[in-house]
């Protein structure tokens, strides 16, 4: 039908039905500004018919450069009647299981004819496109897909198609959606998007690769609502995308199926895409998996253990992702890698015993945070900080434990030079100096991180109640949790609700704080009702309220003011959540204890220490009972409380608390010249509650050095 032979892109000869012609020819008569001329040409050299002819001349004019002239060409095709002509040549093709097949000459003739008409249309969608008039571009482009569509009703067929008709039909699929996606009209692109998958087009992987990518680019970060697809395309029991997130997940998944699976050519932005996507959900170990099922060799090794660490870090498997990032960050892999090396420091800054571990990678990351990464200076700087606040837990002594801290509190004060307005640092700097027990500082930085978040963040109203409860100011500290009540959602109140039962407990008023725990269950259980018991929530997880955890907080309560029934009802309802639980065991104890049965309750205290050995009120539970059966028993207890010391370092400048054991005090409650300590009812200043602190034990100055308060956190 037509042929051209190219030199730098350009036709320098049509051929067609055995006859052939010069371009150069039919472009001195289009310079010449005869189009009629050139047109009649083409038809009587190379027996085309109108439409065809038009086809070739505009493409020629395409080629030269002349948009302006390549339109007024295309304009003069009658699109309607090429279709109308070429509709029954083409279908008649397609043959039935037992006719006949038409001569393959004339459905060579007949697939010319459309490759050219259908050209000659997507060109002109070109050319507009170049000129700028998105809007027209996109309908002459949709025609190109409508014209397609009518001459194959059945889809294109996987064989015996010509080559150059695919080609430009594939074009033309892909070129749609950019075309309204630039036009800003962006629900005709989604549209697009879907008919360019749904549509039997006869794709390649490449070309439909790239439609899916561009697409899911397009869901995840367009600020669109898309919408489920419309009923006429859905498939009865497959499954539907109901919103813009799970359709790109979805494309994404299929895309990273066909890479596994050889089809595709790697392409790294599908993890970081697939990565944002999964994320945004919350499930990084779906995530996980489907890096997991990338062949060896397709994913460079060191980034696939990077990205294995992330997700695994993403959903809360620390020790997983630790390891991958220690092979990751050998010295003869990419040792001085600057995100993996923040990434181990943030896991160890989270663990006591791997601290210093992550005081190593946070000093390199820090050293390599130069150039283009300077901005990361201060990030690093931060996770140097906690790992430091983490590692002076553990100290052997004293003296080192007071150095650590002070270089922590330097890094983070180093830190916040840089970044001087970001509220994370503020916070953790708050929290350090809590811990350092320099409680004026603390006050003044939890302040800060309020003003900076406009008093958004839930967690700085709760650490300044704390830390105002820590200064013996109690009503004022139950004034910012009613303000902080107040501007908070109901759902997200249970937090601010415990701590205010914990706050009633301090100020002696027992039956306000009974309140308010019935408040905060009916809160949690409406919760379970609601969302049920792996509902999402935006606090972290440990910082969520359990109903367990606030049968237990009623329990111990009603015990306090041995109201053993009561105690015993709350204690069931707890049993009923977790019947083998330490703090259950532990509660059980104290009802014991409290009715005079005080070797059943230290058989189960005893008990508690065996489901979970590093239970502080169970340690203490039992050395207090020991120090009450007799002198024969004070060895044993002095030997406990001697091994919890050793491990929580934080009370080793506390020798009246040995002093307590030694002397035989039951209740280990002092008078106002030695210790005030609260360990089973967590009344006082418990900063347990608080998962980003994961604070083992803290000690807090209330009024001089021998008034203290002592308050302790379960491990988990």
């Amino acid at each position: 039908m037509e042929s051209g032979e190219y030199e730098e892109g350009m036709v320098v000869e049509f051929s067609a039905n055995g006859n052939s012609m010069k371009a150069t020819d039919v472009a001195a008569k289009l310079d010449e500004g005869n189009i009629q001329e050139a047109e009649s040409s083409l038809r009587e050299g190379l027996s085309l018919n109108f439409e065809e002819a038009r086809a070739l001349l505009g493409k020629l004019e395409y080629q030269r450069g002349n948009l302006e002239g390549a339109l007024r060409v295309f304009d003069g095709i009658d699109l309607q009647a090429a279709i109308e002509r070429l509709q029954p040549s083409i279908t008649e093709k397609t043959p039935s299981k037992k006719g006949r097949s038409r001569p393959d000459s004339q459905h060579s003739v007949s697939q010319h004819a459309a490759t050219l008409v259908l050209d000659a249309i997507y060109l002109k969608a070109k050319s507009l496109h170049k000129l700028g008039r998105l809007t027209e571009a996109a309908h002459e482009c949709k025609r190109v897909l409508d014209a397609v569509e009518k001459i194959f009703h059945q889809g294109i067929p996987d064989a015996q198609v010509d080559s150059r008709l695919q080609e430009t039909v594939s074009r033309a699929v892909e070129l749609l959606p950019e075309l309204w996606k630039q036009a800003g009209s962006y629900q005709e692109t989604i549209t697009a998007y879907r008919r360019a998958l749904l549509g039997q087009w006869n794709l390649g992987n490449d070309c439909c690769a790239r439609i899916q990518k561009a697409f899911a680019v397009f869901l995840l970060y367009s600020g669109l609502e898309a919408g489920p697809p419309s009923l006429g395309v859905q498939v009865e029991g497959s499954y539907v995308p109901k919103n813009n997130l799970e359709e790109a997940i979805l494309l994404l998944m299929i895309l990273l199926r066909n890479l596994c699976q050889g089809k595709l050519k790697w392409d790294p932005s599908l993890i970081e895409h697939l990565t944002f996507a999964l994320s945004i959900c919350n499930q990084t170990s779906v995530l996980a998996k489907q890096i997991e099922e990338i062949m060896p060799g397709v994913y460079p090794r060191v980034d696939h253990w990077n990205s294995l660490a992330l997700c695994y870090s993403g959903a809360g498997q620390n020790k997983a992702a630790l390891n991958l990032l220690r092979k990751s960050l050998h010295k003869h892999e990419r040792p001085d890698e600057l995100m993996p090396l923040i990434l181990a420091a943030k896991i160890c800054s989270e663990d006591s015993h791997v601290a210093a571990e992550g005081v190593g990678y946070a000093q390199r990351a820090v050293s390599n945070s130069q150039g283009k990464d300077e901005h990361l200076k201060a990030v690093a700087l931060r996770f140097l900080g906690l790992c430091l606040g983490k590692q002076a837990k553990i100290s052997s002594s004293d003296f080192e434990r007071s150095r650590i801290q002070s270089e922590a509190l330097k890094s983070l004060s180093e830190a916040i030079s840089l970044e001087k307005n970001n509220s994370d640092l503020i916070f953790e700097l708050a929290v350090q100096y809590a811990e350092h027990r320099n409680l004026n500082a603390a006050l003044r930085y939890a302040k800060q991180f309020i003003d900076e978040t406009g008093g958004s963040a839930l967690k700085g109203w709760r650490l300044l109640a704390l830390v105002l409860s820590a200064q013996q100011r109690f009503s004022e500290a139950h004034v910012v949790t009613d303000a902080a009540l107040d501007e908070t959602a109901k759902w997200e109140q249970g937090p601010l609700l415990r701590l205010k039962a914990k706050l009633k407990i301090s100020q002696s008023l027992p039956m306000d704080a009974i309140e308010t725990y019935r408040n905060l269950l009916a809160l949690v259980q409406a919760q379970r009702k609601s969302f049920g018991p792996l509902r999402v929530n935006s606090q972290t997880e440990d910082d969520k309220v359990n109903e367990l955890e606030v049968w237990h907080g009623l329990s111990n309560l009603y015990a306090s003011l041995s109201y053993w029934r009561d105690a015993e009802i709350c204690l069931g309802k707890a049993r009923e959540l977790k019947q083998f639980a330490a703090e259950t065991l532990h509660a059980e104890g104290i009802i014991l204890e409290g009715c005079g049965r005080s070797h059943e309750a230290l058989v189960t205290y005893i008990n508690a220490l065996m489901q979970e050995p590093y239970y502080v009120p169970g340690k203490i539970g039992v050395a207090v009972l020991m120090s009450k059966i007799g002198p024969k028993a004070l060895p044993v207890a002095r030997k406990m409380m001697d091994g919890w010391l050793m491990q929580q370092t934080a009370f080793r400048q506390l020798p009246c608390l040995k002093n307590l054991i030694l002397s035989k005090v039951s209740a280990l409650l002092c008078d106002d010249h030695a210790v005030k300590w609260e360990p089973f009812t967590r009344a006082t200043w418990e900063l347990g509650v608080f998962s980003f602190w994961n604070l083992d034990i803290i000690l807090i100055h209330s009024r001089g050095d021998c008034n203290l308060s002592i308050l302790w956190k379960t491990r988990k």
